[in-house]
């Protein structure tokens, strides 16, 4: 992907701060003087930026849990960085995600549940959350009774994770998500989770690039999610 962006004529181009390749991109981007615009990421000053408030939205969904009646809680991350690594943060473990996304995602659930522990996924795929969950969920002692998960695809494979080893969602645990994305075969869950307006984030970062084309300024924006409760959240056991 980068030995293209260095050569490929381009006229502009649109970078997604959810990837952990994002300083690399932009870097050879800024380089070659093309315009660009990044959609939740962090390009530093003179990058026009459509954002979305993934910490407020994702502090949303942990007071709905709040609510509920739940403190143990574990967050199942998006990727950390670009090697993509997998497993528990140690509580004594410093970093700090380098992907944006999951940086401000992370920052609201903790906003709310400072202690809970987390687990990075590989990616945000309902594999890698059926592997998390699978981790997560398989020592009864150690087993939280609600997992907020970064994205959707996450959340539906912690939920598969959970009816393998014979857990009611949400009797034995409450699971979130964030995206608001049809998952196909997933009934007769419906997920709680953070609805984005993805459409309009990708429209206006189309907008922000032919302003730029045409050499006009262009403004960031930025985008509110919305909480849509279902049936994959309600009050712990005892």
């Amino acid at each position: 992907f980068l030995p293209s962006l260095r050569s490929v004529p381009l006229d502009a181009v649109v970078l997604v701060g959810c990837s952990g390749r994002l300083t690399a991109s932009l870097d050879a981007v800024r380089a070659r003087g093309i315009p660009v615009v990044v959609i939740e990421g962090d390009a530093g000053p003179g990058v026009p930026r459509v954002d979305l408030d993934n910490r407020g939205a994702q502090r949303n969904a942990a007071r709905h849990l709040y609510a509920l009646g739940h403190q143990n809680v574990v967050v199942v991350t998006r990727p950390f960085d670009a090697a993509r690594w997998t497993g528990w943060l140690a509580p004594d473990d410093t970093r700090t995600p380098v992907v944006d996304v999951t940086r401000e995602r992370l920052a609201g659930a903790r906003d709310v549940f400072p202690g809970a522990r987390v687990y990075a996924a590989g990616a945000s795929l309902i594999d890698e959350g059926l592997a998390a969950g699978r981790v997560i969920l398989a020592e009864a002692g150690l087993r939280p009774t609600a997992v907020i998960a970064q994205s959707d695809l996450l959340a539906a494979g912690i939920v598969r994770a959970a009816e393998e080893l014979g857990l009611s969602v949400p009797g034995d645990v409450s699971v979130t998500g964030f995206d608001g994305v049809t998952v196909d075969g997933f009934a007769p869950y419906e997920l709680t989770t953070l609805v984005q307006p993805a459409a309009e984030k990708g429209r206006a970062a189309g907008e922000i690039v032919t302003r730029m084309i045409a050499g006009s300024d262009a403004a960031s924006l930025s985008f509110t999610c919305s909480f849509r409760p279902g049936n994959t959240t309600g009050a712990p056991r005892g």
